[in-house]
């Protein structure tokens, strides 16, 4: 009984997995297209400059970056702890954790012009303000 509870677990973790793993790749995915498709459009209504709108599109995918990066490695670790418990799994999640802790870093400074543990600038006060 115990056995084919465990069985059940573990392919109930591997599909959960799997599951977070493509709801990732989606909103990668999806974001990339519906960016593009919105920059498109505001581009040929010619509404803002192109600069300003090629900007807001890198912005949609950087923070659609992040987002897809915290939910794969968020399938990482399920996959590591539940399935796959060896020294050498560990060491490849960390790897995997890591680079996209690294990526993650990169995009927050070209998104936000800090790093993470940086507080955001205050805003400066002008004369007549106050």
């Amino acid at each position: 009984m115990l056995h084919k509870f465990e069985t059940i677990a573990l392919e109930w973790i591997t599909a959960t997995a799997l599951a977070i793993e493509i709801i990732a790749i989606l909103i990668i995915v999806i974001a990339v297209f519906w960016g593009l498709f919105q920059y498109l459009q505001h581009v040929s209504a010619s509404r803002y400059p192109i600069v300003g709108q090629f900007t807001e599109y890198r912005t949609t995918l950087g923070r659609a970056l992040l987002l897809g990066l915290e939910i794969l490695v968020a399938a990482d670790i399920i996959k590591t702890v539940a399935l796959e418990t060896s020294f050498e799994s560990v060491v490849v999640l960390g790897m995997l954790v890591f680079i996209r802790i690294t990526l993650g870093w990169s995009l927050i400074v070209e998104l936000e012009g800090r790093w993470p543990w940086q507080t955001e600038p205050k805003p400066t006060l002008k004369e007549g303000d106050g």
